[in-house]
């Protein structure tokens, strides 16, 4: 009959020794050399860098927001898409007009209850 401390020693040990091969073996390939017949490329510039990180991606969000911009502006409705008036999707037409004010200082109707 084993005992709750001869376990958990047992599992700390196999939890250490599962970590220590596994790191064995996964850092094995990591401290190989290049292999012969491949090129060894040059050192990247600092410039070359930020157009790859920088550039590239924000050109790239520029053309998907005006493709996605784009039949708005034909149509005529600009860049908001005739929605400027701070339109609430879903919500009362004539805005908070029509929303139920409350009846009373106990009234729960109109907003999130908070105090101060």
């Amino acid at each position: 009959m084993t005992t709750p401390l001869q376990t958990r020693v047992r599992r700390t040990v196999v939890t250490v020794g599962s970590f220590v091969a596994a790191t064995a073996v996964l850092t094995g390939p990591a401290l190989a050399d290049v292999p012969e017949g491949w090129s060894d490329p040059a050192e990247m510039s600092w410039g070359h860098l930020l157009v790859l990180i920088v550039a590239i991606p924000v050109a790239l969000a520029i053309v998907i927001s005006l493709l996605a911009a784009l039949p708005g502006l034909v149509k005529g409705e600009g860049i908001t898409g005739g929605h400027a008036g701070g339109q609430w999707l879903g919500g009362p037409r004539k805005g908070t007009a029509e929303l139920a004010a409350p009846d009373s200082e106990t009234s729960e109707a109109g907003g999130a209850s908070a105090r101060w």
